[in-house]
């Protein structure tokens, strides 16, 4: 949109400020965020990812105005909000329920909010079609919301929030109500549709794969904390605690001891010929205990010892196989993890490599090795 106004570039479009929310509970004080700083970038689509009850929806709420926090301050460009009503805040807010009028177009929703502020309708024709044409529903004006899909009511609910040109958008978990492939092609859509406008999308979700597939940075929750902040493939490839590796798509944690060091790799031993290798800080010594984080996809099967290759390489038996199309993922028993986990992509044959029961030999490299909290 041409006539968006540019954001200041002096400040991120928010920032939190030692900002938190408790809540009374029988007398007692319950903390549903502990305090935190955070600073949300121009034009950044930013997730906040977590578990049910972890606090990301409180600390979106606090954002947009809906909840005071109990301390700290909220910016939106440099401007301390921190008391001001949710009305006053120059973002829009986008919700799972759509909240559309049933009784309005298509078109008349996303002119809603243009008519209350009472925009000269030259302007409104205007930006309304130029929001239509963004989210894909030309020729769809005239429809009511019952005629529509969920995939286009909720575009038309993205519509109606952008065409006021906020400088922010919060987006509380709005593809939960889609099916799985319509909620897919809408994770395409919605980075497209924010790559477009250039506003900055902030993002509530509990889906792993929805805060991977879309976002610049994710702050993934646990408990009213931040646990990790960085990109997709730093808290996917480099998980800074156990929570997170575990709670970001699947993770094989291997613990042991160190048995020696070879600069900054620690190399851990579970029987002949059986080994770990992890790069580490310099804070790691021999006899100290660790755990290593592996992602199944980084896992090579091998039948026979003599086809192993790698800095890694651990043996077992295993204990489960299922297809899944576009891989077979294998479960194997070993001394270092009860459950190692493995994603082995089809080739053309879609043939399993090794059955329930095979002792097979798993490698890896030492550079997919990643030390937990170390």
């Amino acid at each position: 949109m041409s006539n968006t106004p540019q954001p200041v570039q002096d400040h991120p479009a928010i920032e939190l400020v030692g900002v938190f929310k408790d809540y009374l509970s029988h007398g007692d004080r319950v903390p549903a965020v502990r305090p935190l700083d955070l600073a949300i970038g121009q034009g950044e689509f930013f997730s906040l990812l977590g578990p049910s009850g972890c606090g990301k929806t409180t600390t979106m709420r606090m954002i947009a105005g809906f909840e005071e926090p109990t301390g700290g301050t909220v910016f939106l460009d440099g401007r301390d909000v921190t008391g001001v009503s949710p009305n006053k805040r120059d973002v829009n807010m986008v919700f799972q329920s759509y909240a559309l009028f049933p009784h309005l177009s298509a078109y008349q929703n996303v002119a809603f909010g243009l008519e209350r502020k009472k925009v000269a309708k030259a302007d409104i024709k205007q930006r309304v079609g130029e929001m239509m044409e963004i989210v894909s529903l030309i020729g769809m004006e005239k429809r009511s919301p019952r005629e529509m899909s969920g995939g286009q009511q909720q575009r038309v609910a993205l519509a109606r929030a952008l065409v006021n040109r906020p400088r922010a958008l919060l987006l509380d978990e709005p593809l939960g109500a889609l099916d799985l492939k319509l909620r897919m092609q809408m994770q395409v859509e919605l980075k497209r549709i924010q790559r477009e406008v250039g506003i900055t999308f902030v993002y509530v979700t509990h889906d792993q794969g929805e805060a991977l597939t879309m976002s610049d940075r994710i702050a993934v929750m646990d408990a009213g904390r931040i646990e990790q902040l960085g990109s997709p493939r730093e808290v996917y490839e480099r998980p800074a605690s156990r929570f997170v590796a575990g709670f970001i798509g699947t993770s094989n944690l291997l613990g042991g001891t160190v048995e020696s060091m070879a600069g900054e790799l620690a190399v851990l031993t579970f029987g002949p010929g059986e080994r770990v290798v992890a790069p580490v800080s310099g804070t790691v010594a021999p006899g100290d205990a660790i755990e290593v984080s592996v992602r199944p996809e980084k896992i090579d099967l091998h039948r026979t010892e003599e086809s192993v290759t790698g800095d890694c390489v651990i043996s077992g038996v295993v204990t489960e196989v299922v297809y899944h199309g576009t891989s077979t993922n294998y479960t194997v028993k070993t001394a270092a993890c009860p459950d190692v986990v493995i994603f082995d992509q089809n080739a053309s044959s879609a043939e399993d490599v090794a059955s329930r029961g095979d002792t097979v030999f798993l490698t890896w490299s030492s550079q997919h090795s990643y030390p937990i909290g170390v």
